[in-house]
């Protein structure tokens, strides 16, 4: 069967198209930026690659013979005050684009709404499932609440939590109740309904066999950590003090706590069908899903991360316009060293940020990614997805990898953190020499003052960086 899936390099997505590709199907993958194909599918030869863009799409892009068709775009950490239009804009866009080719079905994976009063996301994501409805196809939709899996949002930020504080004084929506569902048995749900025409223009809420609140979810989640927390729940607490707590303990963005706290009020609880008859399936319950979420980490087989969305609002367009460093106008600290074993120093290149730092005063790294969450930044807590692989599109501390590749021997960062201008800190080895260039384009006096505070740490951050990426100890 010949699918199309949307949101190709978000978390579900590129889960899902390596699931399909296992079972056989021929994949058209739309993506915004043809340099952030998932290195796992791109040479795979049932899989094709087109560049759309659904709020600007360009017509007769998507060949007419599709079959079924994924919708899996979100904006839960955009920073745009006006998400709730530009969903509603994409889903229209993509709902002209498919009703002109010869699909016969849309799947789109939405969230649980039966609370009375509903999240604006939530809102949204209605919102999005009642414009995707057409007489041209039939719309089957799943509506999740929180997804467990390795990488996923909801278990990265319970994991902070429960694994830096062992004491916790929390606001009242921690008694919240919901039914949290493994990400393996999403993906279950989704590949197992294509096709399926008893499912055809119908609704179905997917969700774990437990009820929980976020609170019992925190102490299951330290049980199988083998932890013991306290857990203490204040009678109130504000949404906008909430989603600094949620910001500052653990690595999500201040855009993506806010919008998560305004969830977290609404009761996730699913209404009873017949769909798992229809799918074949028994859903896990949330320890199992957790055990499983570090099972992949352990392995170091973590597919996909909410922190692979490139959400900050530094890039309002494709991450490939930023790969060429910029010439003038820019204040640049250029050092090169004579390499000693270049295998050496490209592993030591791709391994650099997360867990292993950043080889000299990594210290002072901290202290940098500190006062960026101050300002409302990134910060150093999202690290990276693996200790020793990266492809572009990928986070790295405050960082956003633009372009990786071992043979060409280079790879080029640019800032997520909150800055006066922008930045960029390229390693890259022509023929036995390493080159590390770090530029910067200030904006205004404010960025060029910015450089000048900074640039005595140059000449022993930046010195011992490049030092240790030559020597072998």
């Amino acid at each position: 069967m010949r699918i199309l899936i949307t949101g190709t390099t978000g978390y579900i997505a590129k889960r899902l198209a390596l699931q399909l590709l296992e079972a056989k199907h021929e994949l058209v993958c739309c993506v915004r930026d043809m340099n952030r194909i998932p290195d796992e599918i791109e040479e795979h030869p049932q899989c094709t690659f087109i560049k759309l863009n659904f709020l600007n799409p360009e017509p007769n892009k998507i060949s007419k013979d599709i079959d079924t068709a994924y919708y899996l775009i979100h904006s839960m950490a955009t920073q745009s005050e006006d998400f709730e239009d530009l969903e509603r804009q994409c889903a229209s866009n993509f709902k002209t684009l498919i009703a002109s080719t010869n699909c016969k079905q849309v799947i789109y994976l939405s969230g649980i709404v039966n609370d009375n009063s509903l999240s604006k996301h939530l809102k949204s994501r209605l919102q999005v499932e009642e414009t995707l409805k057409s007489d041209d196809y039939a719309l089957t939709t799943f509506r999740a609440g929180i997804i467990v899996g390795s990488g996923s949002a909801s278990f990265e930020i319970i994991r902070d939590i429960v694994e830096k504080l062992p004491l916790m004084i929390t606001p009242k929506w921690l008694n919240t109740k919901s039914q949290p569902i493994g990400i393996r048995d999403v993906l279950t749900y989704l590949s197992g309904a294509i096709g399926k025409e008893q499912l055809y223009n119908k609704s179905y809420d997917i969700f774990g066999p437990e009820i929980l609140t976020y609170k019992d979810m925190l102490l299951q989640f330290a049980e199988v950590r083998g932890l013991r927390r306290y857990i203490y729940t204040l009678p109130v607490l504000t949404p906008k003090l909430s989603s600094y707590w949620l910001y500052f303990v653990t690595s999500t963005s201040f855009q993506l706590a806010q919008a998560l706290v305004d969830s977290m009020k609404v009761e996730v609880i699913g209404k009873a069908s017949d769909i798992n008859e229809h799918i074949d399936i028994k859903p896990m319950t949330y320890k199992t899903a957790v055990d499983l979420a570090f099972q992949k980490i352990q392995q170091n087989s973590v597919i996909s991360s909410w922190k692979d969305a490139v959400s900050s609002g530094v890039f309002n367009d494709q991450l490939s316009k930023h790969i060429e460093l910029p010439q003038f106008g820019c204040f640049k600290d250029v050092r090169s060293r004579k390499v000693k074993d270049e295998q050496f120093t490209i592993n030591k290149i791709w391994s650099i940020g997360g867990r292993n730092g950043w080889y000299s005063f990594n210290w002072l790294w901290k202290l940098r990614g500190y006062v960026d969450k101050l300002f409302g930044g990134v910060g150093l807590r999202r690290g990276r997805t693996h200790n020793t692989y990266l492809e572009p599109g990928d986070p790295l501390d405050f960082w956003r990898v633009l372009f990786a590749d071992k043979e060409e021997k280079r790879l080029l960062l640019f800032a997520e953190m909150k800055l006066p201008g922008e930045a960029w800190l390229e390693f890259k080895i022509v023929k036995d020499k390493l080159y590390q260039r770090a530029v910067f384009r200030p904006k205004g006096v404010w960025g060029r003052l910015y450089w000048y505070m900074v640039l005595p740490f140059h000449a022993f951050v930046f010195k011992g960086m490049i030092n240790a990426l030559v020597e072998p100890k």
